[in-house]
């Protein structure tokens, strides 16, 4: 095992506060990079409006294509936050420490990216307007609240509410350290954000209530938002493959698992961009791949129980779907790959430590995950759709277009961007909770090794 360095509080202030005080020089070019590619974006958003969604490759029946499927994607990355963050708090894991800032911070811009893509979808985007305000009490029009249009805002909005509230009392005591450590208008706007923080013991106090008491309170909403996601498929019992009865818990452990292996990735890019190699170590990758192994298992259980289910009742149009899903080009290819980069290639690897502690094939693999649970969304959406009416002359193999590849990819470099610049403001390893690790830390000898362990004081 990697022996542990141990470090002072100065050295904790310089080294990850080097990215908020101090620009490094790959920042400036790598942020023009993503500004060109997320301008681009921007522009064919604005073409899509002007010629409509006829400029993608949705067609009947296909209606819901890659913009949905991305939708759902972010939503389920989204889950990394509080998975990690509140769990993990509420569980006193110690290795959570420097990993929970950028789960939260990957909560917050993936549920603002996912919420973007409704109204890419939309097409005219106005049109949600008719869904989501009571524009005319005149003529008694109000909100249709059976629409996914309706219950997905206020789902989302609650947990993007939530996570910030989350964020922000976790970035107090930073703060007032980037208040001490600044001048002029950025030591104004810290020491506003820092609200009279001073680490006497009361604010300590109930600056670890509060977070204990977040924790608590963000974990139904943690469980509802993708619930709320998956009923948008489970009530529309007149699509094939889409009304299961375990989509809820089926769409919750499938966004845990693409969720943590995100956290994965960024912290990888965290310790090669920052070189905090001494705050994000190996044994952190190892316990991430730990717990990405236990998750994946659940999860592909319950994605043989979703098929097992449908097949159970003999229903002739469910049966033809999932032949064509499994047997049939392309969609047994996609299928396969799906199992393969999901479940099959990354999790036997994680079952050895020398893996779990290689940070670039950890960072491969996580990758690997994600690239499956995209596919998954995609598989679960798309096969049912291209089949919905029972007159075969209709079937229609969906196939987007480059309008529509180029929105996905312009949504990765709008959540890194927003990472980035995030970076400039604000530390993205928690400094007051490396340094309570440091205080409490120690090793004992096990057999041959040096273990490091946390002791906690009894209180009187």
């Amino acid at each position: 095992m990697q022996q542990r360095k141990s470090v002072t509080q100065e050295y904790t202030n310089s080294v990850l506060l080097n990215g908020t005080l101090e620009t490094p020089k790959w920042w400036p070019y790598l942020v023009s990079i993503l500004l060109f590619f997320v301008l681009i974006g921007i522009g064919l958003f604005f073409v899509q409006i002007y010629y409509g969604l006829g400029v993608t490759g949705l067609s009947r029946p296909v209606y819901w294509g890659l913009y949905i499927t991305t939708f759902v994607f972010w939503v389920g990355i989204s889950h990394a936050g509080i998975m990690i963050s509140a769990i993990l708090r509420l569980t006193q894991a110690e290795w959570r420490r420097p990993v929970t800032r950028a789960a939260e911070i990957l909560t917050i811009f993936s549920l603002l990216t996912a919420l973007v893509f409704p109204l890419i979808h939309a097409g005219r985007t106005w049109r949600i307007i008719y869904w989501l305000l009571p524009f005319d009490f005149a003529r008694g029009i109000w909100p249709n609240i059976r629409s996914p249009l309706f219950m997905d805002p206020i789902a989302i909005g609650t947990y993007l509410t939530g996570s910030t509230l989350f964020l922000f009392v976790a970035l107090i005591p930073d703060l007032a350290v980037l208040r001490d450590r600044t001048t002029g208008l950025r030591k104004g706007f810290y020491t506003i954000l820092a609200m009279g923080w001073r680490g006497n013991p009361r604010q300590w106090k109930m600056q670890v209530v509060g977070g204990i008491l977040l924790s608590a309170l963000m974990l139904p909403i943690f469980v509802s938002v993708h619930s709320i996601v998956s009923w948008d498929f489970a009530v529309t019992i007149g699509v094939e493959g889409w009304h299961s009865t375990i989509f809820a818990p089926y769409f919750v452990i499938g966004a845990v698992h693409s969720g943590v292996s995100a956290v994965v990735t960024m912290m990888a890019l965290m310790r090669w961009g920052w070189g905090w190699n001494d705050f994000i170590r190996p044994e952190h990758f190892d316990a991430l791949a730990r717990l990405l192994t236990v998750v994946a298992t659940a999860w592909l259980g319950f994605t043989f129980l979703e098929l097992l289910f449908s097949l159970y009742g003999l229903d002739a149009p469910e049966i033809a779907l999932r032949e064509m899903q499994i047997f049939q080009y392309p969609w047994n290819m996609l299928f396969l790959l799906f199992l393969l980069t999901g479940f099959i290639i990354p999790v036997p690897m994680w079952l050895f430590k020398r893996v779990r502690t290689n940070i670039a094939l950890m960072f491969w693999s996580s990758i690997m995950v994600n690239i499956g649970m995209w596919l998954e969304r995609f598989l679960i959406i798309v096969p049912g759709l291209a089949r919905k009416t029972p007159f075969v002359f209709t079937w229609e193999a969906y196939s987007p277009s480059w309008f529509e590849w180029y929105i996905l990819f312009w949504s990765f470099c709008w959540v890194t961007l927003l990472m980035l610049l995030f970076s400039k403001v604000f530390p993205l390893v928690p400094l007051f909770e490396q340094k309570e690790s440091e205080v409490f830390s120690d090793s004992v000898k096990i057999g041959r090794a040096n273990v490091p362990t946390i002791f906690r004081e009894e209180e009187e």
